[in-house]
């Protein structure tokens, strides 16, 4: 299946990076590759948030499930694979975690992607998976693997990634597949 680069979202210090056209029958699979998202403020969480069809806010029903690798950047400790409680959803409505506790280092940034499925279909709700990799605030690199659903069966036409607080720097590029 051929990849086709919809749009590019290049964002300086900004709050959000929003992708509001571009999200139709066109394909039935989209996704999102985040390159190099910088935090502003320590600690921050990234993630996304969508709307339906004609809906406004970004506050979609969430139920996901999140899981990641870890491992401290000098050695110390011990490396581990943990479900992570804290930012997974059940029928939430909040901006849904795909990097937490980010270092706003200027040498340090998140890079990643997010697979939408089907995002047009009327009939059931949007199936999503993302997989990430940042440096931590505490001095560790981690994996981390995200996967749920939005729980709403009307199309989903806009799609908004944030910093939990402060801005970023930001590219991040739409495909579709097909």
């Amino acid at each position: 299946m051929a990849m086709t680069l919809i749009t590019t979202n290049t964002s300086s210090n900004a709050a959000s990076s929003s992708f509001t056209s571009g999200i139709d029958s066109t394909y039935k699979l989209y996704i999102f590759k985040f390159i190099n998202i910088n935090a502003a403020t320590d600690d921050a969480t990234f993630g996304f948030q969508a709307n339906a069809s004609s809906q406004s806010g970004y506050n979609e029903t969430i139920s996901s499930t999140v899981f990641r690798a870890y491992h401290k950047e000098d050695d110390s400790g011990t490396p581990a694979l943990a479900y992570n409680a804290g930012i997974d959803q059940a029928q939430g409505t909040a901006l849904q975690a795909l990097g937490f506790g980010l270092d706003n280092g200027a040498d340090a940034s998140m890079s990643g992607e997010l697979h939408l499925f089907n995002p047009s279909n009327t009939t059931y709700v949007k199936h999503f998976y993302a997989t990430t990799n940042n440096l931590q605030n505490a001095d560790f690199t981690e994996e981390q693997f995200t996967a749920g659903y939005i729980n709403v069966t009307a199309a989903i036409t806009n799609i908004q990634f944030a910093m939990s607080s402060g801005n970023m720097d930001a590219v991040i590029k739409m495909y579709g597949v097909g």
